[in-house]
């Protein structure tokens, strides 16, 4: 249990740092695009063999689609939600909504990635560097540009603050979750889990992260993702 908790804390304190990083300082478009482009590559790596692959090994198949479908379903539902609420409050979009459709995205995949993670320390598996390298670099985009964006839109820097700091201890909680779970976990359970993280990843990753990454970035930023996905992906069989 100590072992997730502090495996889990590592994970989700990047959120933290993050956000304070963002609101340190001012930070170039370029820059943030840039580092956004290597988070994304990196989750990209994480969906392909730590969260797709790894869920069709343990369940039966179908059931990773079925998290998939579930996990793209709820966060496109609630980005939607978002933006209709920012709407109606007279925010645009752009910034307005990159802030939070990040901050969501973070804690959609947050919680079943750092689950896995803990069901995976239960089972003896070990820690997943990968998967880990992954959950760690990918969130230190995520949360430097929401704390920037939301910044940027108005928001109070203590209101930022909160919010990631919420996030990070929900995240933590649940690979504590996920240890504490795992012997009751079956193999199907835990292919639907991957999937819905790989799920949400996906629709955050194309509707909101490699856009602002692109758009703030430039066209050097296909690059800095495959640089990303390399990294994550070298890392991902170890343990």
């Amino acid at each position: 249990m100590t072992a997730a908790l502090g495996w889990g804390a590592l994970a989700a304190s990047s959120l933290v740092l993050g956000a304070l990083l963002g609101l340190a300082r001012d930070w170039s478009n370029v820059l943030i695009g840039l580092v956004l482009a290597f988070g994304a590559g990196a989750l990209i790596s994480a969906v392909s063999f730590d969260l797709a692959e790894e869920g069709s090994k343990v369940g039966k198949p179908g059931y990773v689609a079925v998290g998939l479908a579930v996990g793209a379903i709820t966060y496109f539902a609630l980005d939607r939600l978002l933006e209709r609420r920012s709407a109606k409050s007279g925010n645009g979009g752009g910034d307005d909504q990159a802030g939070p459709a990040l901050a969501l995205g973070a804690f959609l995949d947050g919680i079943p990635e750092q689950a896995v993670l803990g069901i995976g320390i239960a089972a003896g598996q070990g820690v997943s560097v990968g998967l880990l390298v992954a959950i760690f670099v990918s969130n230190l985009p995520e949360s430097i540009g929401s704390a920037t964006a939301m910044r940027a839109a108005g928001t109070k820097p203590s209101a930022i603050r909160r919010l990631w700091v919420l996030v990070a201890l929900i995240c933590t909680a649940a690979t504590v979750v996920g240890f504490a779970i795992a012997d009751n976990v079956s193999g199907n359970l835990n292919s639907v889990v991957d999937g819905f993280a790989a799920g949400a990843l996906l629709v955050m990753l194309i509707d909101s992260m490699i856009p602002d990454a692109v758009r703030k970035g430039g066209d050097v930023s296909g690059l800095v993702t495959v640089l990303g996905f390399a990294v994550a992906a070298g890392l991902s069989a170890v343990s």
